[in-house]
């Protein structure tokens, strides 16, 4: 992540999008990042990959991450370059290992309604706004806390306590 604004295109997805369709059980086998985000979506939308690019975003609607607590999901997410994940609802287990991982998330129903396929999208979490610069209309969001920011800049939790080891 690079600081507390991200920028890309949002690419819209429905509701209940679990975690076997975000990466499927035959690709477990791997943690490697890079190659699980080769997969990303593949049981949903085999074309997904090929239409992300560096900094794009989800946009979902809600329990997003639903299912078994596999820790590959947002790895796969991050993994294939997206920079944010911003849903209606998230199940529970996928945020935990979205911050475990480095994956910034957030929750903002108005947001996910308002947004459309390919809208450019500013998020700033030490503000707390998410900006679609195509539609020019902001949504207030919580800011992520210094802490949580100080996460995300290391890349995940595990390397965040061993930068302060």
């Amino acid at each position: 992540m690079n600081g507390s604004v991200l920028q890309g295109r949002a690419h819209k997805l429905g509701d209940h999008v679990n975690t076997d369709l975000i990466i499927p059980a035959t690709y477990l086998v791997s943690t490697d990042p890079a190659e699980l985000g080769k997969h990303l979506m593949e049981g949903l939308d085999p074309d997904f990959v090929g239409r992300v690019r560096p900094g794009d975003m989800i946009v979902a609607g809600e329990n997003f991450g639903s299912g078994s607590s596999r820790e590959h999901a947002p790895l796969a997410i991050k993994g294939a370059g997206i920079s944010c994940v911003i849903a209606s609802s998230f199940a529970r287990i996928f945020f935990r290992n979205a911050v475990n991982a480095g994956l910034p998330i957030l929750e903002s129903p108005e947001a996910v309604e308002s947004i459309q396929e390919g809208d450019q999208l500013v998020v700033d979490l030490a503000r707390g706004r998410i900006e679609d610069t195509t539609a020019s209309v902001d949504f207030p969001v919580p800011a992520y806390p210094e802490f949580m920011r100080r996460i995300m800049d290391a890349g995940g939790l595990i390397d965040h306590l061993k930068s302060r080891a």
